[in-house]
């Protein structure tokens, strides 16, 4: 099978071109072509014939085909089923907001973290996507919707932290001035909390935020709703975000699904306050989506439960429910079309 050609870096790319006896330019025109969108090396229309024959004969470009598409009619987000070129798929959602235009991007086929509440885990992990597969769900929702994208979250299907060699890489192509160009301070990386990741992350000193699944502030609670805390306890982990803090003086959120009965009494919120006393933190509170296959409904305290933590001085939101008629939270639509299978 050919290599997937847009995980290469512009300085791999032109190398490759190189020992093909190209000059460097031809790297960046190259590199340019393929993060426009482009599905075939013809539509390179000032690269010779000659080398776009070698090049498809190396190198495939034709990228992630769409599986199915779904658009909301309350809000205009738009939910993409992706097929990958080994037939898997993965979900990309495009969403709207005041301040730009939003893109989710999945960072692996399934996930292994096995999170009680969330449709991405059901069924596993099957692979990490590579750069240029992350890097395709940015750059071919842009084109396929006609809507500039401003900003990326890695908060799709899978782990990023469990993939983070490709996300790194992703996230420098992505970033690069010949490419879609968009800045760090743009893009959210979310995990659910894998610590050596957190750490790495922090001597990097990238200028993105860092999202950590929360969902429990107390070990008993997070255990029984996400395995991951079995490995990483809660303490360790606001240990792990302090130093992240202090490495990089960027502010962390705390995403917090809020469960019925679970995770959503006022003691938790209380000892949410007390964990990130003295650690700038925002809580964004989460309206749970609820699963079909999840013994786990939304909750009925979530404004209550806001309230409590900003009268103790902890900036608490409650994240805008969007796309709710398509199937837009993480998972459900790939679910729903395993299960056709």
């Amino acid at each position: 099978m050919n290599t997937d050609i847009r995980s290469m870096t512009l300085e791999e790319l032109t190398a490759a071109l190189r020992e093909l006896g190209e000059p460097a330019f031809r790297g960046r025109q190259v590199f340019t072509w393929l993060h426009r969108g482009v599905r075939s090396f013809d539509e390179m229309s000032d690269i010779s014939k000659p080398l776009r024959e070698k090049l498809a004969g190396v190198y495939r470009a034709d990228g992630l085909t769409v599986s199915r598409k779904q658009v909301s009619e309350n809000d205009g987000t738009i939910k993409y089923l992706w097929e990958l070129h080994d037939g898997n798929c993965i979900e990309t959602v495009l969403m709207r907001y005041r301040h730009g235009n939003t893109v989710c991007i999945s960072s692996q086929v399934g996930c292994r973290m096995g999170c009680a509440f969330c449709a991405s885990t059901l069924g596993g992990k099957v692979r990490d996507l590579s750069p240029g597969e992350m890097a395709e769900q940015v750059i071919f929702t842009q084109a396929d919707s006609g809507v500039p994208i401003s900003n990326i979250v890695l908060m799709g299907i899978g782990e990023p932290m469990d993939n983070l060699d490709n996300v790194l890489k992703f996230l420098e192509l992505i970033n690069h001035p010949l490419g879609l160009h968009i800045g760090m301070r743009h893009i959210s990386l979310s995990t659910c909390g894998v610590i050596p990741g957190i750490r790495r992350l922090a001597e990097l000193e990238l200028q993105l935020t860092l999202s950590v699944s929360l969902h429990a502030p107390d070990s008993e609670t997070r255990s029984r709703i996400m395995p991951v805390n079995r490995a990483y306890d809660v303490e360790e982990l606001f240990s792990a975000c302090r130093g992240y803090f202090e490495k990089t003086g960027r502010r962390i959120s705390f995403e917090y699904a809020m469960i019925d009965g679970v995770n959503d009494a006022g003691w938790q919120a209380d000892l949410i306050v007390k964990k990130l006393r003295g650690m700038p933190g925002h809580v964004n509170l989460i309206p749970l989506n609820d699963v079909a296959e999840s013994p786990l409904k939304p909750s009925r305290r979530v404004r209550q439960f806001q309230q409590r933590l900003e009268r103790q001085g902890v900036t608490a939101t409650v994240r805008r429910s969007l796309g709710g008629d398509i199937d837009a939270s993480c998972g459900q639509l790939r679910r729903k079309e395993m299960m056709k299978a």
